[in-house]
């Protein structure tokens, strides 16, 4: 046991208990098994330590910006899991009521997001439609990792969220330039914090996000 909470140290400030990182555990052991019938996440990458640091722990991060008094929270394009099942994994185990929106739009992986839910016993609720032709939506946080450009999370969090307290978005090497970009077109709160799992990369929490108009 004190070998798998030790492979979780990069979360240690985080509190991370022993339930939710044996939860981890059983996540990463569902998604290499279901990785070999369907593509969950690249090949070469579906090895425990690489799911752990990688997907795992880099989705548990975001922890810091959640909104934990809401009862509802959001994952865009949520895929194989990460950051949706991860965060409802922590959720649960901090005994906090607050139900995760899974939404993606493949059957597959949507089968694979209701099983695990099941598996673990979590809180969620997978929304197998394309959230581009879904509306008047509501949440909590909404999160977004590696789904679309942010130009495009922006404009549908604007367009088909009707009330949200912040969105979370996982940003990349040149995630610097693309937020400069974004700002030129849009208007927002915003905060940043550096990733645990890469130097190059870090997490953008956003509020009262409104388009600019342009001239």
């Amino acid at each position: 046991m004190e070998e798998i909470i030790k492979k979780y140290s990069l979360l240690d400030r985080l509190n991370v208990s022993r339930e939710t990182c044996l939860d981890f555990e059983k996540f990463i052991s569902m998604v290499i098994d279901k990785n070999k019938e369907i593509n969950l996440i690249s090949e070469k990458t579906a090895i425990n330590e690489i799911i752990r640091e990688r997907h795992v722990i880099d989705s548990a991060q975001a922890i810091d910006f959640v909104d934990l008094n809401s009862d509802t929270t959001s994952d865009l394009g949520t895929g194989g899991g990460m950051p949706g099942i991860v965060m409802a994994i922590m959720f649960k185990n901090l005994k906090k009521k607050i139900k995760v929106n899974l939404y993606e739009k493949s059957h597959h992986k949507s089968s694979f997001l209701r099983e695990v839910s099941r598996e673990l016993n979590l809180d969620t609720e997978v929304i197998q439609k394309d959230i581009f032709e879904i509306s008047e939506l509501k949440s909590g946080t909404i999160m977004a990792r590696a789904f679309k450009p942010m130009s495009v999370v922006l404009e549908l969090v604007q367009k088909k969220f009707c009330s949200y307290k912040n969105l979370i978005l996982f940003m990349g090497k040149n995630g610097k330039q693309t937020l400069k970009e974004n700002l030129k077109n849009w208007d927002f709160d915003y905060s940043e914090k550096k990733s645990l799992t890469s130097v190059d990369s870090f997490l953008l929490n956003i509020k009262n996000i409104k388009k600019k108009e342009l001239n």
